[in-house]
């Protein structure tokens, strides 16, 4: 059971962000709320240590006050800043942390230019009425980087100590 909720909520929350990004350009409360909740419940029985249970929140809670900052500036969405400390939350300080911060930044980076270059594009006009495809299309909105963060996350999860110790579990038994 246990097993079956690390492999579960974590890439389901991340690709509902994804599709929930393109689709509405938002990412529901819920899904950072999910994320938290199950991590703060699943974590302490998989015998995680408590010092690394707290640096788990340490990074959670890092990853929030440098990303509400951006918030406040107006250089990121507070969906986007949410789901990333949610995330930070199930990686930890750790290099997976570091990997899904970078691919998130390369993602991120690639999907705006791709978008930049698709919004001036004749394809734009014809695609833009898709239900998936017309903020992509659409100049006067910004970019859904809740695509970019959830693919991140999903690229990083297998490498996280939870998901490892979930596959461990998996060949013992």
């Amino acid at each position: 059971m246990l097993e079956a909720l690390i492999f579960v909520v974590f890439p389901f929350c991340m690709a509902f962000a994804i599709v929930s990004d393109m689709v509405s350009m938002t990412i529901a409360n819920r899904v950072s709320i999910i994320l938290l909740a199950t991590f703060a419940v699943v974590a302490p029985l998989t015998g995680m240590a408590w010092a690394d249970y707290g640096w788990h929140f340490a990074a959670g809670a890092s990853v929030l006050a440098v990303t509400f900052g951006l918030f406040a500036v107006g250089g990121m969405g507070g969906g986007d800043a949410k789901l990333m400390a949610a995330t930070a939350l199930w990686m930890g300080l750790s290099p997976q942390l570091m990997q899904y911060l970078v691919h998130a930044s390369v993602l991120g980076g690639a999907l705006t230019l791709v978008l930049l270059i698709y919004r001036k594009s004749p394809l734009s006009a014809f695609t833009g009425g898709n239900m998936f495809l017309r903020h992509f299309a659409n100049e006067k909105v910004g970019i859904p980087y809740g695509v970019a963060l959830g693919a991140a996350g999903l690229m990083v999860y297998p490498s996280t100590p939870l998901m490892q110790w979930a596959l461990s579990r998996l060949a013992a038994g």
